[in-house]
């Protein structure tokens, strides 16, 4: 369907074919809303067109010379027989049966060769088929050693793949007309016309999943999904949960109660029998008691937010734990032996961690590079999800695993519109990775030497930075020093909101040891560092206050604004960027303290 979500009104529109070759579709005030895709043809090659609606249900537009444009080429929900899916298209499935907009399903020849499923949820994106349990696509019968990306359904009912995938419909052999269609409830279905009591209909003769709970997307994050042939499929919240969106499951549900990460006395874990859960798991044990794997979970703080505890049978009775970060559930059927049921217990975030395959693969073997600092290499990549993703390679190697999972996995809790957004990390020897949301607009720096930026949006970044370093200081519950804020450590979002970014060189340390704070050496970037740090006197927040003011010295001294700024707030600027530098730290503001002086003329 062209056009598909700005759809024309049917009075009026019109589907043109002009002289130069080109297929036009125009509303009822005569604005091209569509085209195809072509370069305009020479007048010789102009000549005896035809625009065809073939059999197979191809509509060809064709010279003397060969076909121009197909519609095969663009499929949108559905794929006919003899039409390929190739590495340049793919299905898209409708928002609902009666809306043909866009939903939110792909079936698409993914980077690895393989055909695969993908859900794009408000909440979150995620490969679902072949099912995720597969690390290796191999263990699901596929194969990645192919380079054509090439399906094809014949009118016989036999569908075939290069990743080795094929299937039959029930009733192959027949020829009838058909029709491969990915489904709005995310489901891949195969329909044969047949003549049933009197009258043709379509009828489903093949489909991916003929569990609908195992499909993502459909409930959301803290919620569980039943299924059975007589109600069909349910989605429900969690015990303490509440629907997040009265119009959409697939926001999920929120909690209607607050964890103290200090205290888990304060709460405790509900069980959930016979379910099955997917998400992002932070761990993985084999045969230990039920009171050991609630205990792992309560000793990760907040990061672990329920565990499933299940029996498997391999030869013997196996044990497994495996933590959860980030989930959804659904329910299976009740196994005969109550004993051996899968049990979930549920106390969540996207936090992740990857391997360091994963991540040299989404970064094309760390190819892209988009910035370079003191503490590593950052590259862009695409992870599986299809998430754009900005992934830094550490320098430093000599640090400690334990050490810096209990830095990494601190930072990954951190939760502040103006702190970039980690979204996991990579531990394999001496290779140390951290995974951030992707900032479009780039650095602060990039767009101060670019003049992209007007007054008001300088003082906004202004505002927002001193936000988010007061926050790390006085307001989470560990005690998060910067060590290295310079502009080229402030990222800016798509409306140039700022986001602290580059924990690197950051350091943590519990609120009760802050007077016993040390460093094994000097950090950050000459010229934005603060005297303390030569003069080797004890390292605070103030010299994350310091770098703050040098960044905005740096700022406001700028020939490219030309007046075109407001004095008052450029003067309350420039005194609070002077305090900041003050040689005596005790006379320097806090965060807190520069985010009060800032607010004060903010109107």
């Amino acid at each position: 369907m062209a056009n598909r979500d700005d759809p024309v009104d049917g009075k009026g529109s019109k589907l043109s074919l002009l002289k130069d070759g080109k297929l036009i579709l125009t509303n009822s005030v005569g604005i091209t809303v569509w085209s195809t895709r072509t370069a305009a043809l020479t007048s010789s090659d102009a000549t005896n067109l035809q625009l065809q609606l073939q059999n197979t249900g191809n509509l060809v537009l064709n010279n003397s010379k060969g076909v121009i444009w197909q519609s095969f080429d663009s499929p949108m929900d559905t794929l006919l027989p003899q039409q390929a899916l190739t590495l340049t298209s793919s299905l898209i499935s409708r928002r609902s049966q009666g809306d043909y907009s866009s939903g939110k399903y792909k079936l698409f020849f993914d980077n690895d060769n393989v055909l695969r499923l993908l859900s794009q949820s408000p909440t979150m994106s995620s490969l679902y088929w072949p099912d995720p349990w597969f690390q290796n696509p191999a263990d699901a019968g596929r194969s990645m050693y192919n380079t054509i990306r090439h399906a094809l359904l014949d009118n016989k009912g036999y569908f075939e793949s290069s990743d080795n995938f094929q299937f039959k419909a029930t009733d192959f052999g027949v020829v009838t007309h058909r029709r491969l269609t990915l489904d709005p409830d995310g489901n891949l279905r195969l329909y044969s016309l047949q003549k049933m009591n009197g009258r043709w209909d379509w009828v489903v003769t093949w489909q991916a999943f003929s569990q609908p709970c195992r499909i993502h997307g459909i409930c959301g994050p803290n919620s569980l999904c039943s299924y059975d042939h007589v109600t069909g499929r349910k989605c429900s919240c969690l015990q303490g949960f509440k629907l997040k969106y009265h119009t959409d499951w697939s926001y999920g549900c929120e909690p209607e109660f607050n964890i103290s990460c200090n205290n888990t006395d304060e709460s405790s874990f509900v069980q959930l029998a016979h379910v099955e859960y997917y998400g992002s798991d932070l761990d993985f044990y084999w045969n230990i008691t039920l009171e050991s794997c609630q205990e792992k979970c309560e000793s990760s703080g907040c990061i672990c937010k329920g565990f499933q505890y299940k029996f498997i049978e391999v030869g013997g009775i196996e044990v497994t734990c495996i933590l959860l970060i980030w989930f959804f559930l659904l329910r299976t059927t009740k196994h005969p032996d109550p004993d051996l049921a899968s049990q979930g217990y549920v106390l969540t975030t996207r936090f992740k961690r990857f391997t360091f395959d994963e991540l040299r693969k989404a970064t094309w073997g760390f190819k892209e590079v988009i910035g370079r600092g003191a503490s590593g290499t950052v590259y862009k990549g695409v992870l599986l999800d299809k998430r754009v993703a900005a992934i830094k390679r550490l320098n430093e190697a000599d640090q400690g695993e334990a050490e810096f999972l209990a830095e990494v996995n601190t930072i990954g809790m951190l939760n502040h519109m103006y702190l970039i957004e980690m979204w996991g990390y990579c531990v394999e020897g001496k290779h140390k990775l951290l995974v951030y949301e992707y900032m479009e607009h780039g650095s602060l720096a990039e767009n101060l030497s670019s003049n992209a930026l007007d007054w008001k949006k300088r003082f906004q970044i202004a505002v927002g930075t001193a936000k988010g370093l007061a926050y790390l200081h006085e307001e989470c519950l560990e005690w998060i020093l910067h060590c290295d804020i310079k502009p080229q450590n402030i990222l800016l979002d798509d409306d140039y909101q700022p986001r602290v970014a580059d924990f690197g060189l950051s350091k943590l340390l519990s609120r009760s040891k802050i007077d016993h704070l040390s460093f094994s050496r000097m950090r950050g970037t000459r010229g934005y560092m603060a005297p303390e740090w030569v003069y080797n006197l004890p390292i605070t927040s103030k010299v994350d206050v310091y770098s703050y003011g040098i960044s905005w010295i740096e700022d406001i001294v700028d020939p490219m604004m030309a007046g075109k700024y407001d004095k008052a707030k450029m003067e309350l600027l420039v005194k609070v960027a002077l305090q900041c530098v003050a040689e005596d730290r005790d006379e320097r503001p806090t965060m807190n303290q520069v985010v009060e002086m800032l607010l004060s003329h903010e109107d």
